[in-house]
């Protein structure tokens, strides 16, 4: 029997384990939202400002940042288990430098994200 979560310490590993399944769900959540979407686009003027109303209200906006993050997250951590399946990164200094890595990398690539679409066009 394995012992509960209670025994281990908490590290990287178990941390980025545990994002990249819950990133997973959200990001499963999230294509219904772009499903939303392009339906409201396709529905006509009408559907679309409402969606586009609800989508820059600071609720819609606080969804739409963190989905981005989650993409981002999902994103590196997913290339990260490909170089891993290849058969490298498995000392434990690099497995624990490349969490690091995914975790802190999203958080900058979400952030160059918005700044992007933010200066595009007058904002996003």
């Amino acid at each position: 029997m394995s012992p509960h979560l209670q025994v281990y310490r908490w590290q990287v590993q178990m941390v980025t384990s545990i994002l990249h399944r819950a990133t997973g769900v959200i990001l499963s959540i999230g294509a219904l939202l772009i499903a939303w979407g392009l339906t409201a686009l396709a529905a006509g003027p009408e559907a679309w400002a409402s969606f586009v109303a609800c989508a820059r209200s600071p609720l819609g906006f606080l969804i739409l940042f963190g989905w981005t993050w989650a993409f981002a997250y999902h994103l590196l951590n997913g290339i990260r288990h490909l170089v891993q399946d290849a058969g490298f990164g498995y000392k434990v200094q690099t497995f624990v430098r490349s969490g690091w890595v995914s975790v802190i990398g999203s958080l900058v690539l979400t952030a160059l994200i918005w700044i992007v679409a933010m200066m595009s066009r007058g904002g996003a």
